[in-house]
């Protein structure tokens, strides 16, 4: 009985701003039903999550992709003019050395609501996976040609710089390179500051990139 009381009152207390309430609803849901349904493309970065760190990525990663959305027009507004973008996020935490290929489906895309992925193009991305090796190499430093003078002797401190990366890549370098050292146009000693740097994309320097090249100049 107290019970029937209870839902009486909730029904029968404040009837106009019940009301009011109810004809908001129904003016919004008729916005939103007679809203003209459309499609489009947006262009979306792909994102990744969870990756091991004893995994790299060694293939040329896929970048962005293509998706064909369909939805309310208020929706699809803003999407890829500034408004908010889907996302796109593979979820790596079961990857394994080797080759693995991800789809792009209602799983991996993060959508507003009401918006419904009708295709990604491309349906599918391929990454390969090599574990991380990490190893010291040593660094060559790159002279400039001066005329009338040569390099008669050098040392670069440090000498060596750690490197990391896909193994295989890794494996492949024999050396790190500086930037251009500019030799003097006059016989001394000479020290410069200069970056190294690894010519393979994939492998990068894991410890401080600067060294010191002390340069021995004699004329020619």
């Amino acid at each position: 009985m107290r019970w029937g009381k209870w839902l009486l009152g909730l029904v029968t207390q404040n009837p106009g701003w019940k009301l009011l309430s109810l004809a908001i609803a129904v003016v919004v849901w008729g916005m939103v039903a007679n809203e003209p349904e459309l499609s489009t493309f947006a262009t979306v970065g792909v994102e990744y999550k969870n990756l091991p760190d004893d995994l790299e990525i060694s293939s040329d990663p896929v970048s962005t992709v293509k998706l064909e959305l369909r939805g309310p027009s208020g929706e699809l507004r803003g999407v890829g003019d500034g408004g908010v973008r889907p996302e796109v996020i593979l979820d790596m935490s079961a990857v394994q050395p080797g080759e693995r290929t991800f789809r792009i489906g209602d799983g991996s895309v993060k959508l507003l609501g009401g918006v419904i992925l009708v295709r990604a193009i491309p349906s599918e991305v391929r990454f390969r996976f090599e574990p991380r090796a990490d190893r010291t190499v040593k660094v060559t430093p790159h002279f400039t040609a001066r005329n009338g003078y040569e390099v008669a002797a050098f040392s670069v401190s440090p000498d060596s710089i750690p490197i990391a990366g896909p193994a295989s890549r890794v494996a492949r370098v024999e050396t790190v390179l500086t930037d251009p050292v500019d030799i003097p146009a006059e016989a001394g000693l000479f020290d410069s500051q200069v970056n190294a740097f690894v010519e393979d994309p994939y492998v990068r320097i894991t410890g401080q990139p600067r060294v010191t090249v002390t340069v021995t100049i004699r004329k020619k």
